[in-house]
């Protein structure tokens, strides 16, 4: 499944590529990618076309699309994407008619991918007033072609609704109490106190935030660690905890970090949660620069070319090989992978050694 480093991946394309383009039809090719979307695929349709892309962000493993009016005002909905198991958002540019291999490239433009479930037919960048998007939000591929943005799922866990926009302000922010007051109130509507990167999706909000977030805060993950006796693992894969860390990037973290798997989060010192969350922010860092991780074809970016972390994993999928950092030490420890909640862990035997039996 797609974590952190992957959607991060595809929402820095998309911005890259596709912001400030007018919606100007939507396909849907396969209901079954808008169940989440209640009212319908006739109404999302609707809903999108004559809207612009105006920014892309990401909390945790979802990502999602503001959008601009006609008048180039905030719209008070987002377009929610989740990529589930094998989900792909793919950018394709309109040919410009220029190239002497016109031919090729309008058929490689119009030709259908193998799963694909929903299409947005997109204008040029800035093309009408719908562009609505300014100064950072401004997608920097200002051609003046059309574009095409597609959904792909083989799987079809993932999907895509359209989700009301709700403020969620850090404790942090210092912000104007009465006006953030007023728009946060119930049923309330006016963000014009809010800045966009404090309104995120309904669906979305009680997602945690992520270590990559601004305003991650260890202090309150810390303290919900303290709050359980469940296994650290199944805590770091808790999205009300701490978003964005799946199977692969939690078994990094975890053997950064010395820990098993089944270590107490709540037996976590002070020392070790510090060293864990730093070892989480690590490896998702590192996996984001290597463009995220692809053992098959599933997992791609928005222009199709897969992510090479998976060369650099010193747990995961490597049970039966050496412990890189028992080798370093002279030591000859093998990675086992032992079953973990319908999945599997990876971790080494010396340096990952299993909590005592309370």
């Amino acid at each position: 499944m797609p974590e952190l480093p992957e959607v991060e991946t595809v929402r820095a394309g998309i911005a890259d590529h596709s912001l400030g383009r007018p919606v100007g039809a939507v396909r849907v090719v396969d209901a079954r990618s808008l169940r989440r979307h209640l009212p319908g695929p006739a109404h999302f349709e609707a809903a999108r076309t004559g809207r612009a892309l105006r920014g892309a962000y990401r909390r945790g493993k979802y990502l999602w699309l503001t959008l601009s009016e006609a008048d180039g005002t905030l719209a008070d909905e987002a377009l929610v994407v989740h990529l589930g198991m094998s989900g792909q958002l793919l950018v394709r540019d309109e040919p410009d008619g220029v190239s002497g291999s016109d031919s090729e490239a309008r058929a490689a433009f119009d030709e259908q991918p193998r799963h694909l479930r929903v299409a947005l037919e997109l204008g040029p960048a800035g093309a009408t007033s719908t562009a609505g998007a300014t100064g950072s939000m401004v997608s920097a591929n200002r051609a003046s072609t059309g574009q095409r943005l597609l959904f792909v799922d083989q799987r079809i866990f993932g999907g895509m609704f359209l989700s009301p926009l709700v403020p969620d302000v850090p404790a942090t922010v210092a912000t104007n109490e009465a006006a953030a007051g007023e728009a946060m109130s119930e049923g309330g509507t006016d963000f014009s106190a809010v800045p966009e990167c404090f309104l995120v999706p309904e669906a979305v909000k009680h997602i945690a935030r992520d270590p990559l977030d601004e305003f991650f805060d260890p202090a309150a993950v810390r303290r919900k660690f303290l709050r359980t006796s469940s296994g650290i693992k199944k805590v770091l894969l808790d999205q009300s905890v701490i978003s964005g860390v799946g199977n692969i990037y939690a078994d990094e973290a975890l053997w950064r970090a010395r820990l098993h798997y089944a270590k107490p989060a709540r037996t976590l010192s002070a020392t070790q949660t510090r060293e864990l969350l730093e070892a989480v922010t690590q490896v998702l860092r590192e996996s984001l620069a290597a463009g995220g991780t692809s053992f098959d074809a599933l997992y791609v970016n928005v222009l199709g070319e897969s992510g090479y972390f998976e060369r650099s994993l010193n747990a995961y999928g490597r049970a039966g090989e050496p412990c890189h950092r028992c080798a370093e030490a002279g030591r000859t420890t093998l990675m086992v992978r032992e079953p973990f909640q319908n999945r599997s862990s990876y971790r080494c035997p010396h340096c990952q050694r299993a909590p005592r039996s309370r």
